[in-house]
């Protein structure tokens, strides 16, 4: 029935196009994320038996012994094509190769089937006979034992014998009590096994629904992604103008806006050169002055009469000849006057250049609000294109056939679940009655080889050596009761045992061998895929059954496994022959009016002016403001000649040692005054004018190098100028287009890659079909083999070795009871001449 239910159900899915989700993630970088609600499924496709797996191993290694022969593929196909029924003309020589097939095929199981019937006829039958012999005082039924000589040893044989015996049928009973409890346990679990199954195919179908209206949920999410890229088209297209031209641009416009800020820095530079100069010429007068006064007090201070007196005749004439010492001559007052150039620059600076920059940098950078402006009506009718992609989109949905037959099926499982949940009862009743029966079974066989351990276990340990026959213990003599007892109860009940044992192997050794082994490596569902097998007139049944196509290339083997990997039901079953959605979701289709729309769109920014005709007018005059040729070296080989050469410190040493030389006296005074005089000059003139010079200098080469490259930076600038402005006349044209194809290309990749995800969605992972597979696995892997055949096996398996082994039981049952049983007489031996006696 369970296996009849799960066909039912694969069928009945194939005839309506069922759909389930499994978590599908599609990532594309930078574009959008998509993935498919995730469904949650409890059921397992296989059971775990756990160690009992190791007995059920074993059994399956017994019946390939018994059954070595592959899956009789062809018989089985021929016996489907005859309907089951091949003894309507078993004349015809085809029906008897058939049968002789199957004969073949079942030959060892029909051997061992014969001989079980044999042991069920004959076992009664030897019964009866035994009786009656034993009753006629035949068959060891005569209560003498002749002694032997090797008694104790046959004694002791036939006790071991029987004990290893007991031992094995004592572990052929408890693989039935295990077999027989287990199939009890598992039967019980068909009711949590049938409402998973259940459940996880109301998960599918309840699911589906909610994925549908996820995928087209999707769309408005990547259409707002889109709607706000378009409505950012300013800082998207317009900066990406933007960002393609600044290369070209923005260095030149930094050139000019650098040019301004050194015209200005060149005016600053002239107004400190100039005003340095004029303080140089000052400070240098001054400096004159007081070496003049000072060269003048010493030339008085030297007409003193002390000096024509040896020997400060000869110190006074080495002061005057150092007195030129304190000459300083500097041409600064030459130097040419800097106003008319400082004039000149004044001139430019009335044009503020900078502004003029400015202005540049505004039409540059207005680019972006440009193509906004001329781009609202283009964008307006891209997004009424979009929302018309989602109406047809909403309508494919539609169009495939899935919500509409959910319904039905959803009817036929709530049916199919009523039904099972009505026979469970009955089911689970007959079930008990089954494990009643097996436990009837198994506590005979108990019984029996409890009689043969109490057999053993009196007569061993109440066996006493000198005891003869006649007197032997009451408690050897209940073991020898017990044995017969135990031989007595086999014969009335192993023939049934034996049948029971010869149904349930006939029954399941073919339930695993034609059904559980050939589903587990898919040779049944290459039998039932064989073209015309079950329909005469359709190649491939299941197309039949969902297209009206048989010559589609659909099988039961295909569908199973592609169910077994959770794909698409729309895959699986090869919809593609009644709905082709790749038809239907040509990206072209719906990409290319929003392609048109891109290449039509028009933006023009011709009327961007990096700097006017003033500002060129302003960098030009400042080129011929003569700056550059100014006589620099002039000024500086005027400033490098630095009061530093007097060297009035040492002047004043010298000047004091030597006036340490002569007599006091008003010279020698005077002399050290002016000594002292010419140390505050140096301090307080010179020092302070040798710092100036040096600014002065190195402000004059500054101002040297950066006018030096006037005329060749100004022409560098107008020509980068002509160059960038050109390029945004004739060339501005091939970045826009490059620019909004990549920007067409981003809003198109949202669509292309939603109806991409869309497409890859439906055909291979929405309705993703497991929950059939694995439906169809616990109909029949898990249910038919693991909880009914699997134990069944095991229990004929156990139950069998515990009844063959009863016949050699009981053999030595009945010959290890003379050895316990008291006699009724007994063989006498002469103590002289040991000759045997018979007494009566």
């Amino acid at each position: 029935m369970a296996l009849t239910l799960c066909f039912l159900l694969l069928l009945g899915l194939c005839g309506t196009t069922v759909s389930e989700g499994l978590p599908s993630p599609t990532k594309s970088p930078d574009v959008l994320e998509f993935e498919l609600p995730a469904m949650n499924y409890e059921t397992k496709d296989s059971d775990d038996a756990g160690p009992i797996d190791g007995l059920f191993q074993m059994v399956r290694v017994f019946l390939h012994v018994v059954q070595p022969n592959p899956f009789p593929e062809d018989t089985l196909r021929k016996i489907l094509q005859e309907k089951f029924d091949i003894s309507a003309d078993y004349e015809k020589p085809e029906s008897v190769i058939l049968i002789l097939k199957i004969i073949s095929y079942e030959i060892g199981i029909i051997i061992c089937a014969v001989l079980g019937l044999l042991f069920i006829i004959l076992m009664p039958l030897v019964g009866f006979c035994f009786g009656l012999c034993r009753c006629c005082n035949k068959c060891g039924g005569e209560m003498h034992q002749r002694q032997k000589k090797n008694g104790t040893c046959l004694r002791k044989y036939f006790a071991v014998s029987l004990l290893v015996i007991c031992i094995l049928i004592s572990i052929g009973i408890v693989y039935g009590f295990v077999a027989n409890h287990h199939l009890k346990t598992r039967m019980e679990r068909t009711r949590n096994l049938t409402d998973s199954n259940f459940k996880d195919l109301r998960t599918l179908l309840h699911g589906t629904p909610a994925q549908i209206d996820y995928i087209l949920g999707q769309y408005t999410t990547t259409k707002e992604r889109a709607f706000s890229d378009l409505d950012n088209i300013k800082s998207l297209l317009g900066s990406g103008i933007h960002e393609q031209l600044k290369p070209k641009v923005v260095p030149v416009l930094e050139d000019i806006k650098a040019m301004a800020e050194a015209i200005k820095e060149t005016k600053e530079a002239l107004l400190n050169m100039n005003s340095t100069l004029d303080q140089l010429k000052k400070s240098t007068a001054q400096l004159n002055t007081s070496l003049s006064k000072v060269k003048g007090d010493l030339e008085q201070s030297l007409n003193d009469p002390v000096c024509t007196v040896p020997p400060a005749a000869a110190t006074c004439n080495d002061i005057r000849t150092s007195l030129s010492q304190l000459d300083y001559n500097n041409n600064l007052g030459q130097l040419p006057s800097l106003d008319e150039h400082i004039d000149r620059v004044n001139n430019i600076l009335r044009t503020n250049l900078s502004s003029q920059v400015q202005k540049g940098y505004k039409s540059f950078n207005d680019i972006p609000e440009m193509v906004q402006n001329q781009t609202t009506d283009l964008i307006s009718g891209i997004k009424s294109t979009l929302n018309s992609i989602g109406s047809n989109i909403g309508n494919i949905s539609k169009q495939i056939p899935i919500q509409d037959k959910l319904s039905n099926f959803m009817d036929y499982i709530n049916s199919t679940e009523t039904y099972i949940h009505r026979s469970l009862p009955t089911l689970e009743e007959y079930d008990s009655y089954r494990w009643l029966g097996g436990l009837v079974a198994c506590c005979l066989l108990t019984l029996i080889v409890i009689f043969f351990y109490l057999g053993l276990l009196c007569g061993t340990f109440g066996y006493d050596q000198n005891a003869t026959p006649t007197r032997r213990g009451c408690i050897s003599n209940t073991g020898g009761v017990f044995l017969m007892v135990g031989v007595g109860v086999s014969f009335l009940f192993c023939w049934i045992l034996m049948a029971i044992v010869v149904v349930t192997f006939v029954v399941g050794g073919n339930v695993e061998k034609l059904v559980c082994e050939p589903y587990q490596n898919r040779k049944l569902f290459q039998v039932l895929d064989t073209p015309y097998l079950l329909n005469e007139n359709w190649k491939f049944y299941l197309s039949g059954m969902v297209f009206n196509k048989p010559d589609i290339n659909l099988t039961f083997e295909q569908v199973y496994r592609d169910c077994k990997e959770n794909k698409g039901i729309y895959a699986t079953l090869k919809l593609e022959n009644s709905y082709n959605i790749s038809e239907h979701l040509n990206i072209q289709d719906y990409t290319g009016n929003i392609i048109n729309d891109f290449e039509n769109m028009q933006v023009n920014i011709d009327n961007v002016v990096l700097l006017d005709e003033a500002g060129r007018k302003h960098l030009l005059d400042f080129n011929s403001s003569g700056i550059d040729k100014i006589d620099y070296d002039a000024y500086l080989a005027a400033v490098n000649k630095t009061p530093g050469e007097l060297n009035l410190s040492l002047f004043a040493d010298n000047l004091e040692a030597k006036a340490n030389d002569l007599p006091q006296g008003n010279l020698k005074q005077s002399l050290k005054s002016t000594a002292e005089t010419i140390r505050t000059i140096y301090h307080d003139q010179v020092i302070p004018l040798e710092q100036s010079m040096n600014t002065a200098y190195k402000t004059i080469q500054e101002l040297k190098h950066n006018s030096s490259g006037v005329p060749a930076r100004v022409t560098n600038i107008l020509s980068s100028l002509d160059s960038a402005q050109d390029f945004l006349i004739k060339h501005v044209s091939s970045v826009i287009v490059q620019e909004m194809k990549k920007y067409g290309n981003t809003i198109i990749g949202y669509f292309e890659h939603y109806l991409q995800w869309v497409k890859i969605s439906i055909t291979e992972h929405m309705a993703a079909c497991k929950p059939v597979a694995t439906a169809l696995d616990s109909a029949v892997d898990v249910f038919l083999c693991s909880y009914i055949t699997d134990p069944v096996n095991l229990f004929w398996f156990g139950i069998g070795k515990a009844t063959i082994f009863l016949l050699p039981a009981i053999i030595f049952a009945v010959k290890l009871a003379k050895y316990y049983r008291r006699m009724d007489s007994e063989d006498v031996y002469d103590d002289v001449e040991t000759i045997p006696a018979k007494n009566f």
